[in-house]
């Protein structure tokens, strides 16, 4: 595979970069409006580091209108946008062209209302997904979806890309959990989407919002659920002699009709990397770890657990190691929580995120080490067992070109195998330009004809967040 290509710069865009400065500039405040090299620069790329590129303008709105305003005037210029959230993409979703103005939302972020008899939230999409449940945790309530860059990403971020977490095993995904959206079209048109009930009539867009990485228009303010907290919460590792029979046993519970609240996987390299850095207490004679949380009463966690521990001792589970406390249960999922930034003290990797039918683990996680070890890799496992949505962390040194060059070729290749067992591409990273060349190999020219023309119904010219998710040829019109 070569290194992902990006589309030439527009040139006659370039050529009147001063005159489109200038008239963002009567659009925005003068704060919201960054033009210079050195404050331009950390937008030029997001989590897919790899790949970067300096953005013409950026533009910081503080309103929905203002919103409306830019996305009108680069309508009327011919000038690509690239939306951003909080740039925690690690499928490169916010990685910007020469040619493009990138429009952030990270200043939309007010919590504009929280309705506790309704079970809701209106909040702006700059408001990160740890700051709305910190906003309800004092009335017993929280906010389900739960990456691992919580504390950092954004909701507007989670719904262009469809975002899940640890808890979205019993909780669902980010599409699960919103109600309703205000979306600003390309046009500058203010739509409001759902809203404060549970369903609404007539095509789901709501649920074609969810997961459309920033190609549909710029989501400014969504209605999200709020959950009531449950009794109690208890992780308990599991440790496993080998990979093959942890991956069994998250099947065989699957199978069996339970659901816990999250089911997370560590294999020996994960579990040493994130031990090293959390100190969680982490089992390190074992080969495979997973995390099994429950929740409820004392009494259903305890019936519960009873009928997993059954399970994983028939697939040779040879720890089992109930968190006593709060303190080691928030230790548990510091270690799980810190892994992505603890590989990184240790080495440069490649985060891959493909989704699989559970009942294939044990297969794939024996073939996923076969594929790195061919390129002469290592790989780091920790991903959401339960849902099968897998994020293998190909290490490898990226001041190296042929190792990088490995590593890409290692994770497109470990893609395919998702979607050979049944799976598909991504489970909450979405497409970006990460995977974009490989959705031919589970589209066919039918399917991505139709989703293009969907696409293009709101954007005719193709210049929201160009450059991702679609092959670059072969685009069509509506």
């Amino acid at each position: 595979m070569s290194a992902i290509a990006f589309p030439v710069p527009d040139a006659g865009i370039l050529a009147r970069r001063d005159a489109i400065v200038a008239g963002l500039s009567g659009l925005v405040p003068p704060a919201s409006l960054i033009t210079s090299a050195d404050e331009r620069r950390p937008y030029e790329t997001d989590a897919l580091t790899a790949y970067r590129r300096m953005p013409l303008a950026v533009v910081l709105p503080e309103t929905t209108q203002q919103v409306a305003a830019v996305l009108r005037y680069c309508r009327d210029a011919g000038v690509p946008v690239v939306p951003r959230g909080a740039g925690t993409s690690l499928a490169g979703g916010a990685i910007p062209q020469e040619d493009a103005v990138v429009v952030g939302v990270s200043k939309l972020n007010r919590i504009r209302e929280i309705d506790y008899a309704n079970r809701i939230a209106r909040v702006e999409a700059g408001v990160t997904n740890l700051a709305v449940t910190g906003a309800v945790s004092a009335e017993g309530f929280f906010y389900a979806p739960d990456p691992s860059s919580q504390l950092a990403c954004s909701i507007g971020g989670n719904i262009g890309m469809n975002s899940g977490g640890a808890h979205c095993l019993k909780y669902g995904v980010t599409t699960n959990n919103v109600l309703g959206v205000t979306l600003v079209t390309l046009d500058g048109e203010i739509v409001e989407i759902g809203g404060g009930h549970l369903d609404s009539p007539g095509y789901d867009l709501l649920g074609l919002i969810n997961g459309s990485e920033g190609q549909l228009g710029i989501v400014t303010e969504a209605v999200v659920r709020i959950l009531r907290a449950a009794e109690g919460a208890r992780p308990v590792l599991f440790g496993f002699p080998t990979s093959e029979q942890a991956g069994a046993a998250v099947a065989a519970i699957i199978g069996a009709g339970i659901i816990p609240v999250a089911m997370e996987f560590m294999d020996k390299p994960a579990i040493e990397i994130c031990e090293a850095f959390a100190h969680a207490g982490y089992p390190m004679d074992v080969e495979a770890l997973l995390i099994i949380e429950v929740e409820g009463s004392d009494t259903e966690m305890d019936a519960q657990l009873a009928r997993i521990v059954a399970i994983a001792r028939e697939h040779g589970v040879s720890t089992v190691k109930e968190s006593k406390s709060a303190m080691e249960a928030a230790a548990i999922w510091k270690g799980r929580k810190s892994a992505f930034g603890a590989t990184g003290r240790i080495a440069d990797y490649i985060c891959m995120d493909g989704t699989i039918p559970t009942g294939q683990l044990p297969y794939v996680l024996k073939r996923m080490a076969e594929i790195v070890k061919g390129y002469g890799l290592r790989v780091a496992n920790v991903f959401h067992a339960g849902d099968g949505n897998l994020h293998p962390l190909i290490l490898y040194n990226c001041n190296d070109p042929v190792e990088a060059q490995k590593a890409e070729d290692a994770g497109m290749d470990i893609l395919k195998l998702c979607v050979e067992v049944g799976g598909c591409l991504t489970g909450e990273h979405g497409v970006g330009i990460e995977k974009r060349d490989l959705m031919t190999f589970q589209f066919n020219e039918a399917d991505l004809a139709q989703q293009m023309r969907v696409r293009a119904v709101f954007d005719p010219g193709w210049l929201l967040n160009p450059a991702k998710v679609f092959p670059l040829e072969g685009r069509v019109a509506a």
